[in-house]
Order: C-alpha cells, then structure tokens, then sequence
C-alpha cells in the first residue's frame, strides 16, 4: 500500500493554499514552511511517519488564521456596532482607529422626540375643520379619509388657547372690569370659542395689584362665562360647549397630526444596494494581514495550526487504520488524534474569547474604574502632615 507520507521538508509558492488569502505576505510565506516543520515534527516526525503533505499544512495554516481573523473581528463588530450602524459600507475598519459617536445613540432616542414633538423622522403636518352651528362632536378619522390620507392619522395636538388673564386686565377703551371705569368686563368682550394672542398691559402697576386682578379675572371668567375646552378620544373631537351661530361663522378648529404609516416607513431605511452598514454580516471587516499580527497572535495560530493538522492525520489514519507489515499489522492512532485535536480546537477557541473578552472596551473601562479606586485607597493611607507656616 503506498501512502504519501511527510517527505522532510517543504518550500511554499504562492498559490498552494485553498484561498491565497496571504499568498503574498512575505511574513506568511516565511513562517508558511516553518510551521510545516513545527508540526510535523509535534506530530511524531521524524521518528513516525506524517500520513500529509504540505499543501496539507498550509491549509491548516491559512485556516487557523482565518479563524483568528474571525474571532477578532467579531468582538471588534460586537465592540463598535453602535459606531458603525449607518455609515458608508465603503470604510474599511480592519485596521482602523474607531472613535465613538453618538449618531447611532440619536437615532435611537428619535422615537421619543416624536413624541415629545421636538425631533424625530415623522412629519407633523397642520389641519383645519370648519366648525358647525349645534354639532358638539367631529370625526378627524373621517376627515382624514375625506383628505385622501391612507392608514390612518394621529392627532396630536389641537389649538385652542383660552385667553391669558393678564390681557384681559387692560381691555380697549377702558372698558376693563377691575379698571373702575365702569363698562362690560374685559373676560365678556373677549369670550367665545376662539382664544387671542399675548399681549402687554398699559400701564404699570405694583406687581401684587396686578396678582390680585389676575385672580379676579380667572375667578369671574369661571363663573360668568362658559368654559370652552374640549377633549379628544379616538380621534373623535368633542367640544364643550357645543358651538353655536356666532362661533361657527368663519370658524375652523386647526390641529397637528400625523400619518400613522410615517411611523413604519419612515424608521425603516432601504438598503438594496448594500451601501451602508446595517448588522454585523455586512459590517465590512476583511481578513487580517498576517505581517501585522503580534506574537501573541501567532502563537495562537501555531498551536490551532496543529489542532487542524492533528485532525487531518486522524481523518487520514482513520481511512488506514491497520497497515500490514510482514508476519502483522500496525494499528493506526486515529482516535487519540480526533479527540485531542477537537479538545486542543476548543481550550484554543475558549482562551482567545476570553482574552478578547478582557480587552473588550467594557472590561477596560471597569477596570481602569476599579484602578481609581484602589488608587484613591491608597494615597486615603498617606498620612496627612500639618504644615505650619
């Protein structure tokens, strides 16, 4: 049976492994032999024979840095998500400095200032009903079907402003009812559905005067006069008290609304093409330059590099698990190497996460927190001298 074996030695070309991810790397091709001898030999070489070839090794090679590539990345993405949401997929991060913004954060937090009606992506758009003579309750949902406005609307504020005491106080002509000329109150000329605007006074008076008047303004308002407020549920807009001929002349109540279907649409941008970063498959990381890795890396690399190799030898053994000799046969090790392999691939995949783990920008931040405080204990223990001049 003729099994091809590890002949001793190897001499990487570009264009020998399954993706040329790093063919061209000069580091990668240096260290792409002398990881074929590190392994061989970890596997039993020269004293055993390696069932692989180096095509075999450097497979392994170029995988074991593709995983750790992966792995980094995607606590980097896990890292920086919030940064990179929305911006051009054209960036190409991989060896980029990224520095936190708030882009992300603000759009997030648009949703409330909808609400609040100070910010967000939905529109508010302004409205008007004509008032009727006797008709105490409309429909703004009909009216908005009325309108040609599908899906629906959202009232969210309707405009009525009651008139502010304190212009009441200086009525035209003095007729003001607290100006002690006599005449109809200032609240009777300026009663009715519709509010007024603000306005200054005429004259100045101490401020507690005019605290006073504006009590007995508000106080005789409520009394002598009807209270025109309304309420909205539904969409159904009930005014109180119901409307009658001189309030319905000219008269429309204006409000601000919404389309509902502004709410989906406009949160939800279009991506066909792919140019902007949406979640981490789309996140434009590329594989790592293998010159730039450190020694902490590649030794990490080394040892996930001999992980694979174990596990192709035990696949090979596995298919000859008995190889005849004269008089009797050998029994190949295909076991011990599947299990060790797949138990070196998990101890090397673990440690790394936990690595990058501790490094992630979480874990930094709390532990240069817990350095201040134990910094703060130890100079509390200082002792502190009293200086006398």
């Amino acid at each position: 049976m003729n099994i091809p074996i590890y002949p001793g030695s190897s001499s990487f070309i570009p264009g020998m492994t399954p993706f040329g991810f790093y063919d061209y790397d000069t580091q990668f091709q240096t260290d792409a032999d002398k990881v074929t001898t590190f392994c061989a030999r970890r596997l039993g070489y020269p004293i055993m024979e390696v069932e692989l070839q180096d095509l075999n090794f450097y497979a392994a090679f170029e995988e074991a840095i593709t995983t750790y590539g992966n792995e980094l990345y995607a606590y980097q993405v896990r890292d920086n998500m919030l940064t990179l949401e929305g911006a051009p997929s054209t960036l190409n991060p991989t060896n980029a400095l990224i520095t936190p913004n708030m882009a992300t954060v603000i759009r997030l937090s648009q949703q409330y200032g909808e609400e609040a009606g100070v910010g967000g992506n939905v529109t508010y758009y302004s409205g008007a009903m004509a008032l009727t003579s006797g008709t105490q309750e409309y429909d703004l949902g009909a009216w908005a079907i009325e309108n040609n406005i599908t899906g629906g609307i959202e009232i969210k504020r309707v405009f009525y402003q009651e008139i502010p005491a304190v212009n009441q106080m200086y009525a035209p002509y003095g007729l003001g009812a607290f100006s002690g000329l006599g005449g109809v109150p200032a609240a009777g000329i300026y009663g009715g559905i519709y509010g007024g605007g603000y306005g200054g006074g005429y004259l100045m008076m101490p401020a507690a005067f005019d605290a006073a008047v504006v009590q007995g303004i508000e106080l005789s308002n409520t009394i002598r006069l009807s209270a025109f407020t309304f309420n909205i549920v539904n969409n159904k807009l009930k005014i109180f008290p119901i409307p009658n001929d001189s309030d319905t002349r000219g008269g429309f109540i204006w409000f601000e609304y919404i389309k509902i279907e502004d709410r989906l649409t406009n949160s939800i941008t279009e991506n066909p093409n792919g140019d902007i970063i949406t979640n981490p498959s789309n996140a434009p990381y590329t594989n790592p330059i293998y010159g730039q890795i450190n020694s902490i890396g590649r030794q990490w690399i080394f040892e996930y590099t001999l992980a694979l190799c174990k596990e192709m030898l035990g696949y090979v053994r596995g298919k000859y698990s008995t190889v005849p000799i004269p008089d009797q046969a050998v029994t190949l090790n295909q076991s011990d190497l599947l299990a060790s392999a797949g138990t070196d691939k998990t101890a090397l995949i673990e440690r790394l996460r936990m690595y990058l783990d501790e490094t992630s920008n979480r874990a930094l931040l709390e532990r240069r927190a817990q350095e201040s405080d134990f910094r703060r204990q130890e100079i509390n223990n200082v002792p502190m001298t009293i200086y006398i001049g």
